[in-house]
């Protein structure tokens, strides 16, 4: 039986994850980036205070490496992704369109 899918990779955004890729030491299958990390959590929220919605969760410093915070819970929501690569992506696709 396959665990139902919880969410994406933070950083590659195309690798979906189930209940098992949720470790604290689990990497994503695509990227190999860490999946239990803040960027991945419910709870992250780049424009709050310590980038948390939850007021009593220990600080955590590196949003992108694996931590043991009691408050994770999974998200398909990529929230905080990194504005200057989503731009450059759209100016490269832009050009692709116009490569003879």
């Amino acid at each position: 039986m396959n665990d139902p899918i919880n969410g994406k990779c933070w950083q590659c955004c195309g690798s979906e994850l189930e209940t098992v890729d949720y470790g604290r030491e689990t990497t994503c299958r695509s990227c190999g980036k860490p999946t239990r990390v803040c960027r991945n959590c419910r709870w992250y929220a780049p424009n709050r205070p310590n980038q948390c919605e939850e007021p009593v969760a220990d600080r955590v410093m590196d949003k992108e490496k694996a931590n043991f915070c009691g408050y994770f819970e999974p998200t398909a929501e990529i929230k905080g992704k990194d504005t200057q690569t989503s731009q450059d992506a759209l100016r490269q696709a832009a050009e692709d369109l116009f490569k003879s």
